[in-house]
């Protein structure tokens, strides 16, 4: 099968209809029609049958699309890595970070350096932990900056500078609290969870266990940042990194490092055989220093 009979099958699996295939692909329902007619005949296969005026998959169509979808996949892989190889600039950086490093740390970062350099222009994503590999691979972007990156043969890790995990609740949950929260002082609380936070809310939920707290997990959530807000709102106290926990604090929110400290380093991630940019090189020096500079007591 060539692309565009992949491409054309994949259509109309996922679409259900000729006419919906069209129009996904931006073509005419003939040009549609003659393609899958054409790989059928070549694979001597029924891929689809019509049924009530409405194409049905066969089971030969739903094994071969077991298949047919990772290869299309990994081949629109391809046309994106092509796609941004071609527009690639010289004054372009192209930053993967991690949510919680989208809410304020890298912003400032990125606002500082265009003021020195007005002719670096930027494309940001953020990325999880998993994802990592892929954008890098793919040229959607340059240089990712991660909390304990995965480890992968391809990737070279720099260690930026290390930070740690904060209590973040409302002053009412917690008043008396001068300075480090003792985890132990977590167990039999509501808290909002940290099931889908990577390296760093496993190292939590390893020190938990270390120390035999049982937490009431009454929501779970996504990022750093989700917890944050259903922290404010009054859900429960939660455990964010820093810079989540700096970001979302108020005057009515406050935040404590725990006893014993939770950290993870901060790492720049990028592929081995492409090394950052001269402009990228300085951009990750000062983020560096933004995170110190921004690293202030809890209050």
């Amino acid at each position: 099968m060539r692309f565009r009979q992949i491409e054309v099958f994949h259509a109309v699996y996922t679409t259900g209809s000729i006419s919906a295939a069209a129009r996904a692909l931006h073509v005419s329902q003939p040009s549609v029609s003659k393609v899958l007619h054409h790989t059928q005949y070549q694979l001597g296969l029924t891929l689809f049958t019509l049924v009530r005026g409405r194409l049905v998959a066969t089971d030969e169509a739903h094994a071969l699309f077991v298949e047919v979808s990772e290869i299309f996949e990994r081949l629109t892989s391809l046309q994106k890595t092509v796609g941004n190889i071609r527009n690639v600039g010289g004054g372009h950086i192209r930053l993967g970070v991690v949510p919680s490093l989208g809410l304020h740390v890298a912003p400032l970062a990125i606002a500082r350096f265009r003021k020195l350099h007005p002719e670096i222009t930027f494309d940001v994503q953020t990325l999880h932990h998993d994802a990592l590999f892929q954008s890098l691979y793919e040229r959607t972007c340059d240089i990712a900056i991660a909390y304990d990156p995965p480890l992968h043969p391809r990737m070279k890790r720099r260690v930026l500078d290390t930070g740690q995990l904060m209590l973040l609740f409302r002053e009412d949950e917690l008043a008396d609290v001068v300075d480090a929260v003792p985890i132990t002082l977590l167990d039999g609380r509501d808290m909002v969870g940290l099931t889908a936070s990577g390296p760093v809310g496993d190292a939590f939920t390893a020190e938990l266990k270390r120390h035999g707290v049982v937490i009431h997990e009454v929501v779970s959530n996504q990022t750093f940042y989700i917890a944050a807000a259903l922290t404010r709102c009054g859900a429960g106290m939660t455990v964010v990194d820093e810079f989540t926990a700096r970001a979302g604090a108020d005057a009515s929110v406050r935040f404590r490092p725990l006893d014993p400290p939770i950290r993870f380093q901060i790492e720049c991630v990028f592929l081995e055989d492409r090394p950052p940019s001269k402009a990228a090189e300085e951009f990750i020096g000062l983020l560096s220093a933004i995170i110190q500079e921004i690293r202030t007591p809890a209050a």
